[in-house]
């Protein structure tokens, strides 16, 4: 079975065409980036609802001017099937990213959720089949663990949903077991755990915890923490995270039709977390002399999380490289640059 450097170095003899929905996100401007460095054809599809047109613009000036050249971008939304149908033709592998996120959104707004999380995904995944792409991989979520106590979590055992957003994400895995076994149109759900890293927005009421406490931080504000601070996440970076996206489109036919959690088997506190950040700032010059501020725990929230990789390890040879620590690490410079004070 192939490592990730073996994929890689695959890759680039023998280029392919990829599509990438949500590519103006923080997800997917990280795999635009790490595709056209292995000198890939990328089409990217987004509709600036949670993307920025800075992220694309920030990929253009770290890869050179002829890999830019091999990107094509289409500004269009996956609720519209016609622009589904248009982004996957031709398409090798497609990387599904674009989704609304976050279960506080979702709670406030499940209509719209919906939309983009069901009938979009469904849009592409049509569209995906009638192109006869030759690889779908989706991002799915760790929120469809739901009320399941069991840790870490296994990907055959599942609870009941919390919220709207894990509806949403669970009904995409249940259209693609479905698409395999009436179509035999196989895909690859990518369970991710609270993935972080560079070009993840700090602003927003519905920004994610290391972000938004990163931001605090650097501008001196509160950093406000949900319940005691002992709820747990298993953070993941985000290079860990496009290593399996690339491992799960290139995978094996006998690796397809399942879903596998993308984490990095561990578990840090929120308290842990905040310590974390703190030293990392401190290392790039920042002293931190505020205590968290502490509220009530949030209404959807899982009291803790952790994933078994056993699984991505064993059929896709998984391998993250970023622990917790080093991936803020490395992120650091990139909040410091963007961070406005």
């Amino acid at each position: 079975m192939r490592t990730f450097e073996q994929v890689k170095n695959e890759l680039i003899q023998s280029p392919k065409i990829w599509l990438v929905t949500g590519v103006a996100g923080f997800i997917g401007s990280n795999l635009l980036e790490a595709l056209l460095k292995l000198d890939q054809q990328v089409v990217g599809l987004d509709n600036f609802a949670t993307g920025y047109q800075k992220n694309l613009d920030e990929v253009k000036g770290i890869v050179t001017e002829s890999q830019w050249q091999k990107f094509t971008f289409i500004e269009g939304d996956i609720r519209d099937f016609d622009t589904c149908h248009h982004a996957c033709s031709g398409i090798d592998y497609v990387l599904h990213q674009a989704a609304l996120g976050s279960v506080p959104r979702s709670i406030a707004d499940p209509i719209t959720s919906n939309a983009a999380n069901v009938t979009g995904f469904l849009n592409m995944l049509e569209a995906a089949k009638q192109a006869k792409v030759k690889s779908f991989t989706y991002a799915a979520s760790s929120s469809t663990y739901g009320d399941h106590p069991a840790l870490p979590k296994v990907e055959e055992n599942i609870g009941n949903p919390l919220s709207p957003y894990a509806v949403t994400k669970y009904v995409n895995e249940l259209y693609a077991n479905v698409y395999a076994r009436t179509y035999d149109f196989k895909c690859i759900g990518l369970r991710y755990f609270n993935v972080f890293g560079r070009r993840q927005d700090p602003d927003g009421a519905y920004a994610a915890v290391i972000p938004k406490w990163t931001a605090s931080m650097i501008k001196g504000e509160d950093v406000f923490v949900n319940g005691d601070g002992e709820t747990s996440r298993d953070f993941c970076y985000i290079d860990n995270t496009v290593q399996m996206n690339i491992l799960a489109a290139t995978g094996s036919e006998e690796a397809k039709n399942e879903v596998y959690n993308v984490a990095l088997g561990d578990r840090t506190t929120l308290n842990e977390l905040y310590a974390s950040i703190k030293a990392a700032l401190v290392d790039n010059g920042i002293d931190i002399d505020k205590e968290p501020v502490y509220r009530d725990f949030r209404a959807g929230d899982v009291r803790h999380s952790q994933a078994d990789i056993s699984k991505a390890k064993e059929k896709l040879q998984f391998n993250p490289q970023h622990r917790v620590q080093q991936g803020i690490l490395d992120a650091m410079p990139w909040y410091m640059d963007n961070v406005k004070v």
